[in-house]
């Protein structure tokens, strides 16, 4: 199954709406450190501290001392390279809320992207499904930004079946240890014991960050009377249910899963942040990434 119109999305808006919410944030050494968590960051110097430079990262025992304000300089301060991996199977085709979640998602990763390059880094992609449909190595730019949200607004990118193990045996396979950091998005609907390994070898390889992107209905059947039709997006194999019988039994594996999913991030350091579809991203994106800054500042 393919989408056969054009996409419900507004990436401009989202664009603008992030940009403002991170204004005060987007310094490149602060994206630095709430993307790496301060990994690899080796003291070099001092330096004498710049307008642009936030007053948080001012020295004082040192500028007391050579009486000038400084701030530390970090060997690997440099720019950034970020892979977004995400999910374009018919699982995200789907939607009971105003946008289906491929549109959600292509909003959200347009968006993350955009405030990463605007920063001066640079943004990669692997696009899966039940294949590996797109990969853009990391760039700067906007003609790469363009050439990336063309592929995510694409109706022709999404389909197949759901294989989140394709995208992440290809990003262990053919990402490079100059990778600084993975973001994964899906809805994780597959999620699994047999996916906790390699997401675990991606997180011991690269900083990473779990998007779970879903729609009510991935939690819980809304209870009606009369049979509605699933389809197994696997097996393509489809079967009539009543929901009011099987309520309990869908709720408690759904549950399972993201259950699952949050212990293995929890266990192994990894971020997790779920959205649902009928909630606006923008201010729950901003405030996870000034609660990793304001973490930051404090060790």
């Amino acid at each position: 199954m393919q989408i056969q119109r054009s996409l419900n999305t507004d990436i401009p808006s989202r664009i603008s709406e992030l940009q403002a919410m991170m204004k005060e944030f987007i310094l490149k050494h602060k994206l630095y450190r709430i993307l790496l968590r301060g990994k690899g960051l080796e003291f070099e110097t001092f330096r004498t501290y710049a307008p642009d430079d936030d007053a948080s990262t001012i020295d004082w025992k040192a500028s007391k001392r050579a009486n000038n304000l400084l701030v530390k300089q970090y060997r690997d301060e440099r720019n950034l390279k970020i892979i977004f991996i995400v999910d374009v199977g018919e699982n995200m085709i789907f939607g009971s809320s105003e946008k289906l979640k491929c549109e959600y998602s292509a909003e959200v990763v347009a968006s993350f992207s955009h405030l990463i390059i605007t920063t001066g880094d640079r943004v990669g992609s692997i696009i899966f499904s039940d294949k590996i449909k797109h990969y853009l190595g990391p760039a700067g730019g906007t003609r790469k930004f363009y050439q990336f949200v063309d592929i995510l607004t694409d109706p022709e990118t999404y389909g197949g079946a759901s294989r989140l193990s394709n995208g992440l045996e290809f990003a262990l396979s053919y990402l490079n240890k100059n990778i600084d950091s993975v973001v994964i998005v899906s809805d994780f609907t597959e999620f699994d014991e047999s996916l906790v390994k390699p997401l675990t070898i991606i997180s011991e390889r690269f900083e990473t960050l779990v998007l779970a992107i879903n729609d009510p209905l991935d939690k819980s059947l809304p209870l009606f009377s009369g049979e509605i039709a699933i389809q197994d997006p696997r097996t393509g194999e489809q079967m009539l249910i009543d929901p009011r019988v099987a309520k309990a039994t869908y709720e408690r594996i759904a549950a399972e899963k993201e259950a699952l999913l949050k212990s293995t991030c929890s266990k192994h350091n990894i971020d997790y942040l779920p959205l649902m579809t009928n909630v606006p991203f923008v201010p729950t994106l901003a405030e996870f990434l000034k609660a990793r800054i304001k973490k930051e500042e404090t060790r």
